[in-house]
């Protein structure tokens, strides 16, 4: 097949019933056949940095990652062009993806060629793609219209997934659930809700559908797997996102004080109250309340918490006047209320009323295939804090991550990858490339890749007298050769043990020549 006939293929691609990911994915394959690449990526224009939406060649935490353009000066560059840029074999110019080709992120090693084009569209920038060869001289030669024509196909496949998407939002809105909604949503102070796994699409759905409503909704989940962001995320969802989310820690609430701070007092009510004072839910007319740890909350609180959610009525402490307040009520607890409620704990009337659409947030190890991702956002955000040049990670720390069972989940995740990037960057030059090695995590991760990836047997494979590349090939290809074993020779069930995307994994495996073996 030709290049025309190749980006013919994208064109219809732009009419077809396919979700972002397979219109993306597609693009993506059409850029590699028809550019002599080891990596791709499709890139979204972000505010002042492009984000990664679809990617080839390229490790699987880089999908974690945000590329600020002030610091890519490559990537600035390309979207300050017109045209194509091809840069030449000696720019001095950092590469954002050094060390981030699949199967280079302990050498580092450079990348040679790349090139890459702005996306217009209706002259206004909304990303930008990339490709880049380990070979010096790869894209010699290639015609500057070929790429501007990918271009222009790339960015109208944006174009037509971010109308989609749209589209399905607004109908959403109206009060039909609209797939994928919430898919990379920023939920304010930089969190995200990161995953592609099943059950992070599962929440994705959830948060979807409660969103616009005006529904209580009581949000469960161990510590530190992110109940506050999904609580943002319902708020962004709902039709009051333009009022502010107020956020109570119930846990830290005194008893003698609680009364107060929810539902606010008179001047002269007790000692101290030198002033009338609005409590939270006055404050919260019209918004929404974020209980943090409802669990925690006094039972002699309880009832007026009660009476406030059915019928919108509170009472300052201190006056007999009721005031009415319109508050959609968001709650969370790592406790089970159930539980709490047969122990006499907590009450049962509260706990429905709280309870009318719950949504549990699952622990990290139910989903070890979101760690590379999460991983590479927080090696970026170390490396935004630390002032670093590009963090990478390598494949025995990656392993490390996706076999650790993470007690506590997500936030240990994020204190973890602080403190190893913290320590690599100690035995880095100032502005160079930092290696987060297994040896950072700490001595709990001295155990290697996860289990059922066949860690010693795969090191045994790695003969005697080869290079560091040699090595890492050797390993790789025995790592591939044992999760499809065990996968029965499915490529997508390999490519998720691996923690790996599907078209990664058979570009990984045709370059360490497992296609020949008939193993594909």
């Amino acid at each position: 097949m030709d290049a025309l006939e190749l980006l013919t293929t994208v064109a219809l691609d732009l009419t077809s019933a396919l979700s972002a990911e397979d219109r993306y994915r597609r693009l993506l394959e059409v850029v590699r056949r028809v550019l002599p690449c080891d990596a791709a990526a499709l890139l979204r224009l972000d505010g002042d940095a492009l984000l990664p939406v679809a990617t080839h060649g390229l490790a699987a935490d880089t999908l974690g990652r945000r590329f600020r353009l002030a610091e890519h000066p490559r990537l600035e560059r390309i979207c300050g062009s017109r045209e194509p840029v091809l840069f030449p074999p000696g720019c001095e110019l950092p590469d954002p993806y050094d060390g981030l080709v699949a199967g280079d992120a302990t050498s580092l090693e450079p990348i040679h060629a790349c090139l890459g084009c702005a996306l217009h569209v209706e002259g206004v920038l909304i990303g930008a793609l990339t490709a880049d060869a380990l070979t010096p001289g790869a894209f010699d030669g290639i015609d500057t219209r070929l790429l501007a024509a990918l271009g222009a196909l790339a960015g109208a496949a944006m174009r037509t997934s971010r109308l989609i998407e749209a589209l399905e939002a607004t109908a959403a809105r109206q009060g039909r659930i609209a797939r994928d909604l919430m898919r990379e949503a920023q939920l304010g102070q930089g969190g995200q809700l990161l995953g592609a796994g099943e059950a992070m699409e599962r929440l994705r759905r959830d948060i979807a559908l409660v969103g616009p409503s005006d529904y209580t909704v009581l949000v469960t989940g161990e510590t530190g797997v992110g109940k506050e962001l999904v609580a943002r995320a319902i708020h962004a969802a709902s039709k009051r996102r333009d009022e502010p989310l107020l956020h109570v820690n119930c846990a830290a609430l005194p008893e003698t004080l609680a009364e107060s701070e929810l539902f606010g007092h008179a001047k002269g009510a007790f000692t101290g109250a030198t002033s009338d004072r609005a409590g939270k839910f006055e404050v919260a007319d019209g918004a929404t309340l974020f209980l943090d740890e409802v669990g925690e909350l006094p039972l002699s609180i309880q009832p007026k918490l009660l009476r406030a959610l059915q019928s919108g009525e509170i009472q300052r402490v201190g006056t007999d006047r009721p005031l009415r307040v319109d508050v959609r009520v968001i709650a969370a607890t790592n406790r089970d209320l159930a539980a709490e409620v047969a122990a006499g704990k907590f009450r049962p009337d509260l706990f429905h009323r709280l309870n009318v659409y719950p949504i549990g947030v699952p622990p990290l190890r139910e989903r070890r295939e979101d760690v590379a991702v999460l991983a590479g956002f927080f090696c970026d955000l170390g490396r935004a804090r630390l002032g670093l040049g590009p963090v990478r990670l390598s494949p025995e720390a990656l392993g490390a991550l996706r076999g650790y069972d993470w007690p506590g989940n997500v936030r240990e995740l994020e204190n973890v990858l602080s403190r190893a990037v913290l320590k690599a960057a100690a035995g880095a030059t100032r502005g160079g490339p930092v290696v987060v090695a297994a040896g950072h995590l700490g001595p709990e991760f001295s155990g290697g890749p996860a289990p059922g990836q066949g860690a010693s047997t795969a090191a045994e494979a790695v003969p005697r007298g080869a290079t560091l590349r040699e090595a890492v090939d050797a390993f790789q290809r025995e790592l591939i050769r044992r999760a499809l074993a065990e996968s029965g020779g499915r490529w997508a069930a390999a490519a998720r043990a691996l923690g790996m995307h599907r078209s990664n994994l058979h570009h990984l495996a045709e370059r360490l020549g497992l296609r020949a073996e008939g193993k594909a």
